[in-house]
């Protein structure tokens, strides 16, 4: 009996032991040692990539989207979106930044509507979205965002046609928090921000293709803008 306690204790001590160095290892030297690490050769990405104004504040990350709109009226269940500033893909998971200076993100997420949600079998058996759509399909919200980039982005002398409309300025990405837009969506939106903010559209076009990033390594994947570092470099713009 006395054997077999004993034998109880020491399996039991030598667990506790293991228990012991290895939460040590693994949940206080790994952890410091990989922190340390990613500090010293990738500081910017381990510390969120976050992106900062003029002044030095930390206004959001350049992996994360954000919206910009006007505060929320009575009545009104989507704020309506703030046009001086270059606008985001659609998106519901986004917070907001009217003023470009604090983030919040409230939940993220797409549609998780297939492609042909809302759209009809044509004579050729191929699927296409009728001109008017069922209420709450696919079909129905990219019309309806189609119809609002052209009207938020035709001003005088400008005006915008359907077939001008890229794909990312209708549709979200798949998180939902996709922060680029592409470089023909930001052209797009030139005239319309040029005209908000009193600046010249080849002011606010130089601005753009200063902020378009190419492809990755010149071969992986599609040129890109973000909207975020875009509209920083908009509000000093409008500063001067």
């Amino acid at each position: 009996m006395n054997n077999s306690a004993a034998n109880t204790g020491r399996v039991l001590w030598a667990g506790l032991r293991a228990l012991l160095v290895l939460t040590v290892i693994c949940g206080v030297l790994y952890p410091l040692a990989v922190t340390g690490i990613a500090q010293v050769a990738l500081p910017g990405q381990a510390n969120g990539s976050e992106i900062k104004d003029a002044s030095g504040k930390v206004v959001g990350s350049e992996l994360i989207g954000q919206t910009y709109s006007l505060p929320l009226k009575e009545g009104e269940e989507t704020p309506a979106p703030d046009l001086k500033w270059f606008q985001p893909r659609p998106s519901n998971g986004l917070g907001t930044n009217s003023v470009n200076t604090q983030y919040e993100l409230i939940l993220s997420g797409a549609t998780n509507r297939s492609g042909d949600n809302g759209a009809v079998t044509g004579k050729d058996g191929r699927e296409y979205c009728p001109e008017k759509p069922e209420e709450g399909t696919l079909c129905a919200q990219v019309a309806d965002a189609k119809a609002a980039v052209v009207k938020d982005n035709s001003v005088a002398g400008y005006t915008v046609r359907p077939s001008e409309v890229p794909a990312d300025a209708v549709t979200s990405s798949g998180s939902g928090l996709d922060p680029h837009i592409s470089p023909e969506y930001a052209k797009l939106q030139i005239h319309r921000v040029a005209e908000k903010n009193h600046l010249t559209v080849a002011q606010v076009d130089k601005l753009v293709a200063d902020h378009t990033d190419g492809r990755i390594l010149g071969f992986i994947g599609e040129p890109r803008v973000n909207v975020l570092q875009l509209n920083i470099a908009l509000k000093e713009l409008t500063k001067g």
